[in-house]
């Protein structure tokens, strides 16, 4: 039997995951999709698949961002993903970094409030992440795919 690749999908709790599981949920069909997010009761929209909890923080709270990292790398060391998708926010950006930094492929996928521009994230996100996807045709760009989004 072929394994499945690793898929890891990652979030803040709210908008940011219902996304996450709007795209994600369809690639379990493919992928081993594994889960992380910042609050564990969104554990229970996942049952059944691998699930880790991560810090939370923003731009207000600054100062959680290197231990956030430092776990990030510590997780990805052992998930050993293919692939961490994101839809956002904070936390998806600094996993996304921590990715990178062991290696593996990333994928942003601006959150689908940001009609008029990327996400202050998402501006961040478009100079490290592998591929960056916006839901709005009119925001893309060089560098930033529209493929639909998650109402179409």
């Amino acid at each position: 039997m072929e394994k499945l690749k690793k898929v890891l999908a990652v979030s803040s709790i709210g908008g940011h995951w219902i996304q996450l599981l709007r795209i994600a949920k369809p690639l379990e069909k493919e992928f081993c999709v594994e889960y992380m997010c910042t609050h564990l009761k969104c554990a229970t929209m996942v049952e059944g698949k691998q699930f880790y909890k991560i810090e939370d923080f923003s731009r207000w709270n600054a100062y959680k961002i290197l231990p956030a990292f430092l776990q990030d790398i510590k997780l990805l060391r052992k998930i050993k993903p293919a692939v961490v998708i994101t839809t956002g926010a904070a936390p998806g950006l600094i996993c996304i970094l921590a990715a990178k930094v062991c290696g593996i492929k990333t994928i942003w996928i601006d959150s689908i409030a940001n009609v008029e521009h990327l996400s202050a994230s998402g501006k961040i996100a478009k100079k490290i992440a592998d591929r960056v996807y916006t839901q709005w045709s009119d925001l893309a760009e060089k560098n930033v795919f529209y493929k639909g989004n998650i109402l179409g």
